[in-house]
């Protein structure tokens, strides 16, 4: 009997299966989360009436990883502007409990989309004047059904888990644009075009692929640090975040793009206002994974370490109880609305404390891949500041993420003041600026983990 021999190049095609397909597992899943009620909309305060329809769906994802010692790590992608602390401290222990993971290996991700629904108490004071009882109770039940639907696709995910192939690469996309340095927006595309735009931005695309048995596509996972501010209509949408997943999903069938935000909370797509903007942003991002996707990736090593915790992030000065009775007679409506809302706080837990709860989590992927969750509205200088001091385009960092509490300004940022600096902490209710340490006390502890 003749001994069969492989030919050179299967032989070649069967080796790398070889050694991973017993390391790497992977699970993913989806689920709608569209409002099926006229609910108000999160993130911009001019809205004057509750949801009128949609223009595309919204989407909850979910990615369980697992190494080749059975460490696990979940990532929950949200097409929504942003959870609070209440809502993520509830999921993450109801996920612990369910499917037992530990906090450390829970990270929650939100595109920041502002044709979303508002969910929980997030950004309260600047939705106080328009959502009433009615709305408020059909505010907390979307809350306890997303929750629901949440912990539904974890398990499925879970339930999907099999053996994979993960990869990372890194693309670019260009429609991101310093917002604070290119004012006014009308002149962003003859700047364009000169090349003479101004400011910091994070054009990387981080992409990580996962592929089947057989090499098929079954989940990509990429983030992009941009507002995803195109549309303020009143009609539900993912905003270039959704088209840009709904794009690699019609081209991959069967596969799960998920999005993360990244370090966007100064940077906006720009020109905007169009749904044609937002596909044609969306198509953008979605063909630069594609590149990415297209070319060699590189093997990630079947280890992953998670971790996370949060730190007292330091606050300027606290408003006394009679400081706030006086801004809440004053007549800014919002600056009326903040007063409120700590006045609440203060009855409800006999203070208003001087640091902030601020969630921090990290992942290493294998041994190539250092991926950061900051919580908030981070500017990108923080990207740029953690790329530049530990792995360089190898360092993802994700912001928006597990808690969207505030704008997270860098020094220089708040130095300079604005909206980004601290004009904005009015609508997400803290009571006052942050800490000019506040940038250096993040480092440190992204650092330390």
């Amino acid at each position: 009997m003749k001994t069969q021999i492989l030919p050179l190049t299967l032989f070649l095609t069967l080796l790398p299966f070889c050694t991973w397909a017993d390391s790497w597992k992977a699970g993913a899943a989806s689920v709608k989360i569209t409002p099926d009620k006229p609910m108000w909309m999160a993130g911009y305060g001019s809205r004057k009436t509750p949801s009128q329809g949609k223009r595309t769906d919204l989407f909850a994802k979910a990615l369980v990883l697992e190494d080749a010692a059975g460490n696990q790590g979940l990532i929950l992608t949200m097409d929504l502007v942003g959870i609070g602390h209440p809502f993520a401290l509830e999921l993450t222990k109801t996920l612990q409990e369910a499917c037992g993971f530990s906090r450390a290996q829970i990270a929650l991700c939100s595109s920041h989309t502002h044709s979303g629904p508002v969910v929980g108490r997030n950004l309260a004071p600047l939705h106080y004047w328009s959502v009433d009882p009615e709305q408020q109770k059909l505010i907390d039940e979307y809350t306890d059904v997303l929750e629901e639907k949440l912990l539904g696709i974890t398990k499925q995910a879970i339930a999907n888990l099999a053996p994979s192939r993960l990869q990372h690469g890194n693309g670019k996309c260009t429609f991101a644009v310093n917002r604070r340095e290119n004012k006014p927006y009308d002149t962003v595309p003859d700047h364009r075009a000169k090349g003479t735009l101004k400011g910091p931005v994070d054009h990387d695309v981080p992409v990580l692929s996962v592929r089947d048995a057989e090499g098929k596509l079954t989940a990509v996972l990429f983030g992009y640090a941009c507002h995803a501010t195109v549309l303020s209509a009143t009609e539900w949408n993912g905003d270039y975040p959704g088209y840009a997943q709904e794009a690699l999903e019609k081209v991959h069938p069967g596969a799960v793009a998920l999005f993360w935000a990244g370090c966007g909370g100064d940077q906006n797509p720009l020109p905007r206002s169009e749904v044609e903007l937002a596909v044609h942003y969306g198509g953008d991002l979605a063909a630069r994974v594609s590149d990415v996707l297209k070319a060699p990736m590189t093997e990630l090593d079947p280890t992953l370490v998670t971790g996370f915790r949060e730190i007292p992030l330091p606050l300027q000065k606290i408003p006394t109880a009679e400081e706030l009775a006086k801004t809440a007679e004053s007549t800014n409506r919002f600056e009326v609305a903040r007063a409120k809302y700590l006045q609440r706080k203060m009855k409800k837990e006999g203070a208003i404390g001087d640091t902030y709860p601020f969630p921090i989590g990290t992942w290493k992927l294998g041994k190539e891949i250092d991926f950061v969750f900051l919580g908030g509205e981070v500017v990108v200088d923080y990207a740029v500041r953690l790329k530049r001091e530990r792995r360089g385009t190898q360092t993802w960092v994700a912001a928006y993420a597990n808690d969207v509490m505030a704008y997270i300004p860098s020094k220089r940022v708040l130095l300079e003041g604005g909206y980004e600096g601290g004009g904005s902490n009015v609508y997400y209710g803290l009571p006052s600026l942050w800490d000019e340490s506040a940038e250096e006390v993040i480092i440190k502890a992204v650092a330390s983990q």
